[in-house]
């Protein structure tokens, strides 16, 4: 099985599909996985699998770390598009998530004003006061929708603590269109052998309308693009994809598709 587990607490540049030149910080251990999801399709792996036991990196790591990669891409190069929050698990899991935003909003200011922040978070905590503020400064607040149906949650998102999916888009709503909603859309059949497929109607309409009430920015809908720790799961097609993109341009939001 191959996973991916990003250093900390500065990783790449790399090419994002959806972002650009991303430069990624990760907020949570080097060596494995901290995460209120348990995604059969994530790119890190299972939990189990990659157990953290190391602390968290601190504001203070996280700052320095940032500032001396910034320095060296302000005189060699690349340029980046995007100062991008994810890596191997949930980045406002971290306790200084709020003072860690604010850090990098005045380092970004000060060597690529240019640039964009992004949080990439699967919103089990945007209702905390401190992160929801937190995430009403950056640029890109992209989060986690990927079905409102809970049965479908607990097959392929696995949470790992209490999850209310009606609490959750409440959460999101509170945002006010300050965010993007980011959904993976595949079929196949989860580990226990459940078939999944959340490209149909079944799931696709109560979706919109939980979308249409949240009412973001942007969606960026996507699907499988690198080996997921979960075997005997597909690509949505492109047509699936474009269905639901139509679909939701049909209502007036502006959505986009990663193959």
């Amino acid at each position: 099985m191959s996973t991916i587990i990003y250093p900390s607490p500065i990783f790449g540049p790399i090419h994002s599909r959806r972002l650009g030149v991303s430069l990624g910080i990760n907020l949570l251990p080097a060596e494995g996985k901290f995460c209120t999801f348990d995604c059969i399709y994530c790119e890190c792996g299972f939990n189990a699998d990659h157990p953290a036991h190391r602390k968290m990196p601190t504001r203070g790591e996280v700052r320095s770390a940032l500032e001396a990669r910034l320095q060296d891409m302000q005189q060699n190069g690349p340029k980046p598009d995007v100062l991008t929050f994810a890596g191997n698990g949930e980045p406002t899991a971290n306790p200084e998530f709020p003072e860690i935003i604010d850090d990098t909003i005045a380092l970004r200011d000060k060597y690529f004003p240019e640039a964009k922040i992004s949080v990439l978070s699967n919103a089990t905590l945007c209702g905390r006061k401190k992160v929801h503020d937190a995430l009403m400064k950056v640029d890109n607040n992209i989060l986690k929708l990927d079905t409102v149906d809970t049965h479908y949650i607990y097959k392929v998102d696995r949470p790992t603590a209490h999850y209310d999916v009606e609490e959750t888009v409440a959460n999101i709503k509170a945002f006010n269109g300050q965010c993007i909603i980011q959904t993976m859309f595949m079929k196949g059949k989860s580990p226990d052998g459940t078939d999944i497929d959340n490209t149909t109607d079944e799931y696709v309409m109560p979706w919109l309308k939980a979308v249409k009430d949240i009412a973001p920015r942007q969606v960026m809908i996507y699907t499988i693009d690198r080996e997921t720790p979960a075997h005997n799961l597909l690509k949505a097609t492109h047509e699936e994809l474009d269905r639901i993109v139509e679909l939701l341009k049909a209502e007036g939001i502006y959505a986009t598709a990663s193959y």
